[in-house]
């Protein structure tokens, strides 16, 4: 092993990955900038993630080689970049590689000039093709350095110029209407996958983003092909072998175009979504298998990406002792040895079969019929069914956790855990269970607390020790040392997601702490990332050092576009803190995209999730008097996602309870754009009231 870098100093998982490489590794800051500046050399920008499996390979082939280290610190100041905790440096970067190769993804490993300005880039290049990159690319800035810069020029106004958003037009928007909503669903349906739901394509990501718009958009408009299609495609993946079935959680895509084969890492952002997006079809359903998905996989992230204080980790890596996969696949006879005459049983379950075969002997757990068939099929009442399949798996569950483990990326993201909170929120409300609920409101206390900046921001990450502690960080470039572990100013994804997060823990408990949180960021976001101009927001604040491009994240993806979400936060929080212009605000950026929505549906989920709110009949339910808490439950049993909540057992001076509160009586009032009908004494003419619109 080499002895360490500059890397050894950094807390990101990522980055200690490399810490030992014989490369003479930079973090990104002024000191790795300076030096090429001052050596008139390019710089080599490699751009990765812990969980990332072709990240890994090619630190192994290239970054490991004491051959192509020296080369790379020869004729290159070399830097390298978590991109989960700088994903401001990733989006410029990973812009200018798309524009040069027309496609994306990690490793990114990206060239510029001093100023940083990209030059030329890629993703993974196998050794020897990386060696020639490496010397052509050197010998090009040192004999034609009129050239490299031309390069970079136009390659860097087509990074600045790739989501650029022009004027707002004079007039107000015209307000969104239902036929616009139903203009961005009609031609996805095209695309989706009949048989195996999702779209019809290969590999397949969860995007719960797009089901929860799909599972809104029947409750809206009564469309049965939604409901249809958000069905199957749950079914499907939780199926699938991308749904671990022994610890719960998902992985984050199928290679296959079946759920069958994962990438076999596990991200808290999309558990946290899935969560939420189970639990929420499960309200509308009623399908005991969305409940079941539901427990399973806050328990695995209770279980292992959760830390002693209630902060969330952000993901475990696909690969174990080097091999992809291996810690979560099974041989025949290892499962024979294991379960022993249960294991018939579980093979027809699980397809120990050619369906779930993958590669070398071994077999990836997954299901192809419910619980109700398969026990008629083995001549068994569902309910022995169940309990015997549930003591199969855990007792392969605990023979599992004796192998060497995946690694751990223990840092934590700001973003990711509101998403994970969020989700354990909706858990708690469609599912009852408190422990649900705590952990929400833990994690999204232990952020509030610990994660402040002295101007009443965000920081973006933490990394906290084994103990249960904060780790103090003692500097370096862009870390905190005195904020208990927390480190670089948050991104617009931290405070819009943290502001629906709160927003949603509020409509839970009615507690006003958790929004006058939300209030407070969506205030300091308006403040420090909005353009004035487009009316739309940059993805960082002003108060950070410019990069190459400023950029805006318009587009949905794996989560939510950080615009659409904080569009959402406005929405919400304004409507519940009575802010009408927070409204407009969320409007007017809804405006600015609608053009674009039908033709890419998919990238445009969450904001289609904003147009059914100001589209469809939206309600505002407020409950205000001895029992509120109660009424509260007892209404967040159903399925009503074009209504907010808000309500108290004391007076309240926020502007939807002002006034209402009685100490004799417990009332619900139903209200649209503020107007409220006759208050009712109970939940069911409640109900009443908002079927009748």
């Amino acid at each position: 092993m080499s002895k360490p870098n500059r890397l050894i100093q950094q807390t990101s998982p990522y980055l200690l990955q490399h810490s030992h490489n014989p490369v003479d590794w930079y973090p990104w800051g002024d000191e790795a900038l300076d030096r090429a500046k001052a050596e008139n050399k390019l710089l080599l920008i490699s751009i990765g993630y812990s969980a990332c499996h072709w990240c890994h390979v090619m630190e192994r082939e290239s970054f490991e080689s004491e051959e192509t280290a020296a080369l790379m610190n020869d004729l290159f100041v070399c830097i390298k970049v978590d991109r989960e905790e700088r994903p401001d440096v990733d989006q410029v970067y990973m812009n200018a590689v798309q524009l040069i190769t027309g496609q994306g993804g990690w490793p990114l490993n990206c060239f510029a000039l001093p100023d940083g300005r990209p030059v030329y880039g890629g993703t993974y290049f196998r050794p020897g093709q990386w060696r020639e990159v490496l010397r052509n690319l050197a010998e090009l800035h040192a004999k034609d350095p009129d050239k490299v810069l031309k390069y970079a020029d136009q390659l860097t106004q087509g990074v600045r110029q790739s989501e650029w958003v022009d004027a707002p037009p004079a007039t107000a928007p015209a307000p969104f209407t239902m036929a616009e909503v139903e203009a961005v669903y009609k031609p996805w349906e095209a695309h989706f996958d009949r048989v195996e739901g999702g779209m019809d394509r290969a590999p397949k990501f969860p995007l719960p983003n797009n089901y929860q718009f799909m599972l809104r958009y029947w409750k809206a408009t009564g469309d049965a092909s939604a409901l249809r299609h958000l069905r199957l495609t749950l079914d499907k993946m939780a199926s699938g072998g991308i749904y671990d079935h022994l610890g719960g959680g998902f992985a984050r895509y199928s290679t296959d175009g079946m759920w069958k084969v994962p990438h076999f890492e596990k991200m808290l952002y999309d558990n946290g979504q899935l969560l939420e997006l189970y639990a929420e079809a499960f309200r509308a359903t009623g399908d005991p298998l969305y409940a079941q998905v539901a427990r399973e996989t806050a328990g695995f992230v209770a279980r292992e990406l959760t830390s002693p204080e209630g902060a969330f980790y952000s993901a475990l890596d696909a690969d174990s002792e080097g091999v992809e996969g291996k810690y979560y696949v099974w041989t025949k006879e290892e499962l024979e040895a294991v379960l022993g005459g249960e294991f018939p049983l579980f093979r027809d379950a699980y397809n120990v079969n050619n369906t779930g075969y993958w590669e070398e002997g071994n077999y990836i757990p997954l299901r192809k019929q419910r619980d109700a068939e398969l026990a008629v099929s083995h001549g068994l009442a569902e309910a022995d069914l169940r309990t015997r399949l549930d003591k199969a798996r855990t007792t392969l569950l605990a023979v599992r956790e004796k192998r060497v483990r995946p690694g751990l990326d223990d840092k934590t993201l700001t973003s990711w855990n509101a998403l994970m909170s969020k989700g354990y929120v909706a858990a708690y409300v469609a599912l009852g269970d408190t422990a649900y609920l705590e952990a929400a409101e833990r994690n999204l206390a232990f952020l509030l607390d610990g994660g402040r900046r002295p101007d009443g921001g965000l920081f973006r990450t933490c990394k906290v020790s084994g103990k249960g502690k904060a780790e103090e960080n003692g500097g370096g470039d862009g870390h905190a040392g005195k904020a208990g572990g927390f480190s670089i100013n948050a991104f617009l994804e931290d405070y819009a997601f943290m502001a629906e997060a709160l927003a949603a823990l509020y409509q839970a408990t009615f507690e006003e702490k958790w929004l006058a949180a939300a209030k407070g960021l969506v205030e300091y976001a308006i403040a420090h990332f909005r353009d004035p101009v487009s009316g739309l927001f940059y993805f960082t604040s002003d108060l950070d050092k410019p990069l190459v491009a400023r950029k805006m994240e318009i587009m949905d993806n794996v989560t939510p576009a950080s615009n659409s979400s904080m569009a959402k936060a406005l929405f919400t929080v304004g409507s519940l803190h009575g802010e009408t212009g927070w409204i407009d605000m969320a409007s007017a950026m809804l405006d600015r995209v609608k053009d674009q929505m039908p033709a890419y549906a998919s990238g445009y989920s969450n904001w289609a999730m904003l147009a059914l709110n100001l589209a469809a009949p939206f309600y505002e339910v407020v409950v205000t008097g001895p029992e509120a808490d109660a009424f509260r439950k007892e209404l967040s049993g159903r399925y009503l996602p074009n209504t907010l909540m808000a309500g108290s057992s004391a007076p309240s001076a926020l502007p939807l309870l002002e006034g209402r509160y009685s100490a004799e009586r417990t009332s619900v009032f139903v209200c649209r754009d503020r107007v409220c009908k006759l208050p009712v004494a109970t939940v069911a003419e409640a109900l009443g009231q908002l079927q009748a619109g």
